[in-house]
């Protein structure tokens, strides 16, 4: 779609912004308007569905007919029915006379089905046969009707997890989602909080006959910063408690530290809970605590490193330099007795140790005096392989039962595991 034909939809229909997942949506929502094919939008709650449910339904055939919006998870579950289908006289208690639904009174127009996920079932089955066929019933009724409506639904869960719990329709979630939108939420389109900010500002500003308030460079990055939950409704709230409650017209950033501290606040990644018996997450644990005992480890030892350095007078290399340097696998040094190492290409310290000192020299090794640290050094360690993740496990158990003696209650807390899990890796590694 054209840029100018896009800039004008958007001024059409008041939508504010620039992102380029913004015009994707918008994009998709304009070439399936001239279709009657059913639409499902998807998105954080907050973000503007229904705006592009109105775009849908003006720029469609059905645009002189009419448009209702229907908040299933408003409406009673008992009446729900009654609502969107009508019902015959006497069918309920209540039911004084006959009643037309939505998808009667507004044949040959648009239905928007917001929070479709919250529908109970049964409605989810009547609804499923109006896709189908076009026809439905009235509560208390025994004959079909027929009517022409185009259905868009939208929603703020996951509807194919709704189904993987039974708690909607499969059947029904494909008959919905012939043409899926998704909506980007706010934080997915940080360079249009600033332009939407000042588009309320001054709708705020003629609204309640004030001069419109604006922001400096700081507090505009502050609201670009901040995470959003409830997306454009509450950075719209937002500028509305500004407008009213500022004082000052120009807000910096440690105004709006004043009064607003909450867009201050940083939403950093957590641990997720441990499910009730989810040893998936119970065995991570054991994980987590063995590799943060591997970083103490390598951290230990480069402190004896450099405490070796050190007490020897030794010259530690320029780590730039060693990594530049290092030799590709399978390459080896050569020994001090071949032509590699002659004096004239070696330099000495002070100690008279030879190190490289050429363009081209290997990585400079760091020679410890046999003399005054044979004694704590062991010629015949060599490093261990890198270990399995189940052998990893295993030791860490086995660390845990020596150090408490072997009671598993208290090896078992320590490892943030069930005894029962633990009892399970005992018998599965043999300790």
């Amino acid at each position: 779609m054209a840029n100018n034909q896009l800039q004008s939809i958007k001024a059409r229909f008041g939508i504010v912004g620039s992102s380029s997942l913004l015009d994707a949506a918008l994009d998709t929502a304009v070439r399936v308007a001239a279709t009657d094919l059913t639409v499902l939008i998807t998105g954080e709650s907050g973000v503007g569905k229904e705006v592009f449910s109105k775009i849908i339904h003006g720029l469609s055939s059905r645009k002189h007919n009419d448009f209702i919006a229907v908040n299933c998870g408003a409406i009673p579950e008992g009446t729900i029915n009654s609502e969107l289908f009508g019902h015959e006289k006497g069918s309920f208690t209540g039911a004084m006379g006959d009643r037309k639904g939505y998808f009667e009174t507004v044949n040959g127009g648009t239905i928007f089905l917001d929070e479709i996920g919250e529908m109970p079932l049964d409605t989810q089955a009547y609804l499923l046969r109006v896709l189908e066929s076009g026809e439905f019933i009235r509560v208390g009724a025994s004959k079909s009707m027929k009517t022409d409506v185009r259905i868009i639904a939208a929603t703020n869960v996951n509807l194919e997890e709704a189904v993987r719990k039974g708690k909607f329709r499969e059947d029904l979630y494909y008959r919905l989602s012939t043409v899926p939108i998704r909506v980007p939420a706010l934080k997915e389109r940080r360079e249009d909080i600033t332009l939407l900010f000042r588009k309320f500002a001054y709708d705020f500003a003629e609204k309640y006959r004030m001069q419109p308030i604006r922001l400096d460079e700081r507090a505009e990055i502050v609201l670009e910063n901040y995470n959003w939950p409830g997306n454009i409704r509450e950075l719209k709230n937002v500028a509305e408690q500004l407008s009213v409650l500022s004082e000052e017209r120009l807000l910096t950033a440690d105004q709006l530290q004043r009064t607003m501290p909450q867009l201050f606040n940083r939403n950093l990644p957590v641990i997720a809970e441990r499910h009730s018996g989810g040893e998936s997450f119970q065995e991570r644990d054991i994980l987590y605590k063995v590799l943060f005992d591997m970083k103490n480890d390598l951290n230990d030892l480069k402190s004896l490193i450099y405490e070796l350095v050190r007490s020897n007078d030794l010259h530690m290399p320029d780590i730039g330099s060693v990594r530049q340097l290092t030799p590709a696998y399978g390459s080896t040094y050569p020994a001090h007795n071949t032509p590699a190492f002659e004096s004239s290409d070696y330099g000495t310290n002070e100690r008279g140790k030879y190190f490289p000192s050429g363009e081209h020299d290997r990585v400079m090794p760091i020679i410890i005096d046999p003399g005054k640290t044979s004694s704590n050094f062991d010629k015949s360690e060599e490093a261990d392989s890198p270990l399995a993740m189940d052998e990893i496990e295993k030791e860490a158990i086995r660390r845990a039962l020596k150090k408490y003696n072997g009671r598993r209650k208290e090896a078992a807390e320590e490892l943030k595991i069930s005894e029962r899990t633990l009892y399970r890796k005992i018998k599965q590694y043999d300790l």
